[in-house]
């Protein structure tokens, strides 16, 4: 019955704390928090809302969520979720003991900037954009010198 309205409650709850570790738009975890709450809270299947087409008449559901219901709805989960989950490559989590640099500030600047590789890093610190992070508590220059101490000697 309300079995799909827990099931995505769950994933949506579970998006937002990974958005939240991934230091995502707090109004876009705010969402996901807000869409859970709304799932539980409606009499409904959320199936029998799809087939009405009436996903978006429920409070904090607007179209960017109601397609992902749908995709749940259709696959059994949300391809958003299962990108969410993937793990930092070995390389880029090493990034973590680099002057300045925490977990989560090296898995927002892989996941939200898409700096791949120690190259795309020193083009960042370059550009000046990192210092801009409010979770970038190192020194660019120190930063900088580490970076290219690796790519000289050829480490992740």
């Amino acid at each position: 019955m309300k079995e799909n309205n827990q099931r995505l409650a769950a994933l949506f709850r579970s998006m937002a704390d990974l958005l939240s570790s991934q230091r995502a738009n707090p109004y876009r975890v705010r969402a996901y928090r807000r869409a859970a709450d709304a799932l539980l809270a409606i009499e409904d299947d959320v199936a029998t809302l799809a087939e009405r087409r009436a996903l978006e008449d429920i409070d904090g559901i607007g179209t960017d969520l109601a397609r992902k219901i749908e995709e749940f709805l259709e696959t059994g989960t949300i391809r958003a979720y299962e990108e969410l989950q993937t793990p930092l490559p070995i390389e880029v989590r090493s990034w973590a003991t680099l002057p300045g640099l925490s977990e989560s500030l090296v898995a927002y600047l892989y996941f939200r900037l898409s700096i791949r590789t120690l190259s795309d890093l020193d083009q960042l610190i370059q550009s000046h954009l990192l210092r801009t992070l409010p979770s970038f508590s190192g020194s660019e220059e120190h930063l900088l010198q580490a970076v290219r101490q690796r790519l000289q000697n050829h480490e992740p």
